[in-house]
């Protein structure tokens, strides 16, 4: 999908932001969250675009059909977050989500992380695919990092080792 483009977040990105996650979240998969409840969503740049973090979106004629968040976490880690594609772009064929985490790992390496975690709900089932086809390992939430900034909403986690 040659048309879609890969970008850093920009505050005049805010409202669109919270309009393909929010959806996603409640809708899509019933997860009873408002935006109030996620504050870093009101603060990407302090709180993404900082250290080594960033976040991107995706944007396909003209709207934001998706996103990725890249929070520093210390230590040369970070955690992945707030990774969602709009439905009408989601899968293999439009190769949003795949554009986007190859966004981030291109970033990673060029800030030197080292590791990349992530958490997410059981719910996300495909989204658990997509990361083990991508070179993510499942670990324990024992083996997180203190660092990781832990949503209660997740249950299943995931490291990524650069080289």
């Amino acid at each position: 999908m040659a048309d879609v483009e890969i970008r850093a977040f920009t505050v005049d990105d805010a409202d669109d932001v919270l309009s393909v996650i929010l959806p996603i979240q409640r809708e899509e998969f019933g997860i009873n969250i408002t935006a109030d409840a996620q504050p870093d969503l009101r603060v990407i740049p302090d709180y993404y675009q900082s250290g080594k973090g960033q976040f991107w979106v995706a944007v396909w004629n003209g709207a934001i059909v998706g996103t990725l968040g890249l929070k520093d976490i210390g230590n040369n880690q970070a955690a992945l977050r707030k990774m969602f594609v709009s439905a009408e772009v989601r899968g293999r064929e439009h190769g949003v989500a795949a554009r986007l985490l190859d966004r981030l790992f291109a970033h990673a390496r060029e800030t030197g992380l080292t590791d990349i975690f992530l958490g997410t709900t059981d719910k996300f089932v495909a989204a658990h695919r997509f990361y083990e086809k991508n070179g993510f390992s499942e670990l324990a939430k024992a083996d997180l990092p203190r660092s990781f900034p832990l949503m209660a909403v997740d249950s299943k986690f995931y490291r990524y080792k650069l080289d």
